[in-house]
């Protein structure tokens, strides 16, 4: 059987600061730098 052992990782969003243990964080990658957005703040993230 796979090892299904997951480390606890809490994600900040890079532009309100909160993070994934409040709403769920995206991870993503812009000219090389990963980012995370939470959820909240995707639209903006995509429509400028």
């Amino acid at each position: 059987m796979a090892d299904t052992n997951k480390e606890n990782l809490e994600l900040e969003c890079s532009h309100c600061g909160t993070t994934s243990e409040l709403t769920p964080v995206i991870t993503y990658v812009h000219q090389g730098e990963e980012k995370h957005v939470c959820v909240h703040c995707l639209p903006m993230l995509i429509h400028g």
